[in-house]
């Protein structure tokens, strides 16, 4: 299933999909040198971003979260791709710097669409994902 959307930043990435019907603060919400969701009380609290497609109504938090995002893929535990409801310029901005695919105003709410562990491919530059 092929599912349109709006281009944040381009690139092509496949994984499994890590859904959260929470916002997401980058800052203090996920370590950096780990990739593990920290926030306590999050949906996704202990779980790793790592490689996965990160799937989340939009951020949240400091402007900060943009350099965390980027700090994250310095680091090699970044997610492979990000999918928002709608995103706000940190999650895009961390997005756009880190070159990690992302797309966001599906033509369905992803959060409800798509399931932890669905396969997923974003397709940033043209602002499609697919389902496998």
């Amino acid at each position: 299933m092929q599912i349109k959307g709006h281009r944040i930043c381009g690139g092509r990435a496949t994984g499994p999909a890590l859904v959260s019907k929470d916002a997401i603060s980058f800052l203090g919400g996920v370590d950096p040198g780990t990739g593990t969701v920290i926030e306590k009380g999050h949906a996704l609290y202990g779980k790793n971003v790592k490689g996965t497609v990160l799937i989340f109504p939009g951020g949240k938090g400091s402007t900060v979260g943009s350099y965390v995002i980027y700090q994250l893929m310095k680091n090699g535990v970044a997610p492979a791709a990000m999918i928002n409801i709608k995103a706000e310029p940190i999650v895009a901005v961390g997005a756009i710097i880190s070159g990690i695919p992302m797309v966001d105003r599906l033509e369905q709410n992803p959060v409800e669409t798509i399931k932890d562990g669905d396969t997923v491919t974003v397709d940033g530059t043209a602002g499609i994902i697919e389902l496998s």
